[in-house]
């Protein structure tokens, strides 16, 4: 009988993986060997929790697929240990696809085969799912109570990166006496001699009424690096910032109270959230939430060198605290081109705003990063009467008497089959993509306790390049062309385009607009870049404000 083996070992750095598969490996093969069964092949997870579901683990994922494969080359799949391979009631999602397929599962445990009939199988098999899922709980219940207790007691250092303005310091052999003769040692924090004067320039700064982004507009014009570009080794995914120092990098050291010199642990949680709530079977996934302050545990006394006082903390912590006065909402704006006009300088699109009773759209890219004038200017400014007369006229005169034979001639040479057109469809599919990345880093960030507001309007601005990269992907047709009949009554049907425009509700025409596929990029020398599916333009507005 030809068997599949299935293994998991859940981290490199607590368990040695090859001596883990050889063990395993080694029961699988006492349960098999008495009925002359063989292992024809091998699956095994390294690194995979085993609270993911197997779908999610890749090799049992991998393993799965080619149960439904008629040449997979086993008869049935053996699992060296059930608590490693089930958690939870993972045995009860999985082996209805052993059964569903004719494919055994042998374990030593019920000595064999489970039988799908037999309740005593069930039984047991979910019973180890239990004692799995029992043990991992206990397993974290035990670190985490001891890292309070190093953290409360001891004021250890617990690991991870240090804050900005410290450098770690070998602080002894580790108490650990295996750990200690492996030649691991304690840490403790030791101000940086660049960095630290920095963190009490920003206290200082803030106390004495600068904002987050004063604070670090000024930090990026004296040339002094963001932490990131302090410690590049640990942020080569943040070369894209160029060093420039965020508001967000500023609020994280003001409301960092180790600069007091006190060890503070449990500032952070991970919560484990259903991926689908309509599909459980997906199983969780790990978010990263901030704890209330009265869950910090703080060591009973000071563990390094502070950088900054407990009172000048506190003061910080109190100055974040206190309300601020917003200006009165203004009643809303319709913006005819809203989510169609984006900034030639940085790419990215540009947001609405009234000015002097009239509707602007505007760039203010500096706002998050403290990035100088001759990067990009402050505020880039365009008027949108300075840009909808002329893209209405354009838009008439393509459907005039003069441009109407050649408009439907485009429009059925662009309804052909294009053989550059899968290329174009890939091509928007990985936009998509990346803005769907792009979108899970925003939120991954949130989750760590970036500012909503801030983070909120990249993810709305992603949202709406997403949307529009879709709906040029939905211009696609059908077959690949249109019918000659339906070129015709197409143009025929938009001829008077001009004067609807002209009269169309405020609403209706910036719909039109979208439909259209319009997109705009406005250059600050005054020229403006319009593209329309199935064509594009350039065309020249006035003033250049």
């Amino acid at each position: 009988m030809r068997f599949a083996f299935y293994g998991r070992v859940s981290t490199e750095d607590q368990q040695d993986p090859e001596s883990s598969r050889n063990w395993q490996l080694a029961r699988s093969r006492q349960l098999i060997e008495p009925t002359s069964g063989k292992i024809v092949a091998e699956f095994f997870d390294i690194g995979q929790s085993r609270s993911l579901p197997w779908s999610r683990r890749p090799e049992a994922s991998r393993l799965l697929h080619m149960l439904a494969d008629p040449d997979r080359g086993f008869d049935a799949v053996v699992i060296g240990e059930p608590q490693r391979a089930f958690y939870g009631n993972q045995f009860g999602l999985t082996f209805p696809v052993f059964v569903h397929y004719g494919v055994g599962l042998w374990v030593p445990e019920v000595g064999g085969a489970v039988d799908p009939g037999s309740d005593a199988h069930e039984i047991v098999m979910n019973l180890y799912g239990g004692m799995s899922k029992g043990e991992r709980n206990r397993i974290k219940t035990r670190v985490r109570t001891a890292m309070a207790a190093q953290a409360a007691i001891e004021g250890r250092y617990l690991g991870g990166r240090p804050p900005y303005g410290y450098q770690l310091v070998d602080a002894g052999p580790h108490p650990n006496p295996a750990k200690a003769a492996a030649g691991q040692q304690l840490h403790r924090l030791e101000p940086d001699p660049i960095a630290a004067p920095v963190v009490q320039r920003i206290f200082t700064e803030y106390l004495a009424g600068k904002g987050l982004y004063a604070i670090a507009k000024g930090l990026t014009s004296d040339g002094i690096p963001s932490p990131s570009a302090h410690d590049p080794a640990r942020n080569r995914h943040r070369a894209s910032s160029r060093g420039a120092w965020s508001k967000s990098a500023v609020r994280a050291i003001l409301r960092n109270p180790r600069y007091t010199g006190y060890q503070v642990w449990n500032r952070q949680r991970r919560d484990e959230t259903l991926i689908d709530v309509n599909d459980v079977a997906l199983g969780h996934q790990t978010r990263m939430r901030w704890n209330n302050p009265t869950e910090w545990i703080w060591s009973q006394n000071p563990t390094h060198p502070a950088i900054i006082d407990a009172e000048t903390y506190h003061a910080a912590q109190e100055a974040f605290g206190r309300p601020t006065r917003r200006a009165p909402r203004r009643t809303r704006h319709r913006y005819l081109l809203s989510g169609l006009i984006c900034c030639g300088v940085c790419g990215r699109r540009m947001a609405g705003q009234q000015n002097h009773d009239h509707p602007y759209y505007r760039c203010k890219f500096p706002d998050e990063y403290g990035i100088g004038a001759d990067q990009h200017p402050r505020n880039i400014y365009v008027k949108e009467s300075a840009i909808t007369p002329g893209l209405d006229q354009w838009l008439g005169t393509l459907f005039d008497d003069d441009h109407l034979e050649e408009t439907a001639e485009i429009l059925a040479g662009a309804s052909q089959p294009d053989p550059d057109d899968e290329a174009r469809k890939a091509a928007l599919t990985e936009q998509i993509h990346d803005c769907d990345r792009r979108l899970g880093q925003y939120q991954a960030v949130l989750d760590e306790g970036a500012d909503a507001k801030v983070v909120a309007r990249w993810m709305a601005q992603v949202q709406r390049e997403r949307a529009n990269l879709e709906a040029q992907l939905g211009h696609t047709i059908p077959g690949g062309k249109f019918t000659s009949t339906q070129v015709r009554a197409l143009v025929e049907a938009l001829r008077d385009i001009i004067t609807v425009l002209a009269e169309a509700d405020p609403d209706d025409k910036a719909e039109l607009y979208g439909e259209l596929g319009v997109n705009l990029t406005y250059h600050p020398e005054g020229r403006v870049s319009v593209e329309m599916l199935p064509r594009g333009v350039n065309v020249r507005v006035g003033g250049g404000t």
